[in-house]
Parts: structure tokens; C-alpha cells; sequence
């Protein structure tokens, strides 16, 4: 399968089976967040890998994680971040991102289902994971054997706006 094709197919599937993630996938998944590019390749992430259900737990008290049996807490860590010298603009965002982005689509090549959380309270799974000021979860990335019906790969043709109004060329 091809980069655009596993793309169509990811969707955020919120009902998985409890079935565990088996070691040798979530190798997989961890290897392509560990391949990802990051703004002058400071790496300034921290993935939180958690199984154990009573963790699961932990981080169910801050945001909805479906009852998945596997969440990656993507952190960024602000004591490597890189900062744009013009603005001081501070990349950890769009670094996590990138990673969370490959994790989801390695996940899906895999036949696994995942959702982003991004609606979720920081204050808990810092308090809950004990994480130091420096790090500063973004997401969660929920991973699983999904329950429900795939949506349709070709549904983005009726869900996205027109190419036209996603690209400019030449823009003026």
C-alpha cells in the first residue's frame, strides 16, 4: 500500500476490542515516530508508552481514551526545543505532531485503529505521570483493534474542501 492510500484509509476510531497492541507492531509504531523529522533534528519529544490498565486509568481521569488498550502520550520537551530566531516561535507542537502523524499512519498500514486526543486536561497527566515543567504533553495517540465499520478511503472527496481552496500556486 502507498503513502496516500494508507492515508484515505486512517480514520479516528473511537470502539476498539480488548485485544492487547502486540509487541512487534508497537516496535513498528515507535520506529516511525523515531524516523520522523524535527525542526533542526533537536528530537525534542518525549513518547509515554502506556499498556497496563490501571495507567490506562490514570490517563482515562484526564480525557477520553476509548478503552483502547494502548495510548502513547506525546510530550514535547521545551529544554530542546528549537526556536525560530525572527519571532521566537518554538517548534515542540508541530515536532510531536509530525511524530503522532507518522505513529497514526504506521498504525493503520498495520491493520490498527487509532484516534488523536487533543481534548484531554495537561494538568492531569502531569500530576498522574509525574512529569517535570519541561515536558509538556500535546496529545494522546489512542491505538487499537477497532470495533467499528472502516469509513469509506474515498469519503474525503465529499468530507475536505476543494483542492482549489486548499492550494494557491504562485500566490500573490
Amino acid at each position: 500500500m502507498n503513502v496516500l492510500d494508507i492515508a484515505k484509509k486512517r480514520y479516528s476510531v473511537r470502539t476498539y476490542e480488548d485485544k492487547p497492541v502486540e509487541k512487534e507492531k508497537l516496535d513498528k509504531i515507535l520506529a516511525s515516530a523515531h524516523v520522523a523529522p524535527t525542526a533542526a533534528n533537536l528530537q525534542p519529544v518525549k513518547l509515554l508508552v502506556v499498556q497496563d490498565k490501571e495507567r490506562l486509568k490514570s490517563i482515562a481521569k484526564a480525557g477520553n481514551i476509548y478503552n483502547a488498550p494502548l495510548a502513547i502520550i506525546v510530550c514535547a520537551d521545551h529544554s530542546k526545543a528549537w526556536k525560530r530566531p525572527f519571532d521566537n516561535k518554538q517548534t515542540t507542537d508541530i515536532d510531536a505532531t509530525i511524530l503522532t502523524d507518522h505513529m497514526m499512519l504506521q498504525a493503520t498500514e498495520l491493520g490498527l485503529g487509532t484516534v488523536w486526543v487533543c481534548f484531554f486536561k495537561p494538568n492531569v497527566i502531569k500530576r498522574e505521570f509525574q512529569l517535570p515543567d519541561n515536558l509538556e504533553p500535546v496529545n494522546i495517540l489512542v491505538i487499537g483493534y477497532g470495533k467499528e465499520t472502516p469509513a469509506d478511503p474515498e469519503r474525503h472527496f465529499a468530507t475536505r474542501i476543494p483542492m482549489e481552496e486548499l492550494v494557491s500556486y504562485d500566490y500573490l
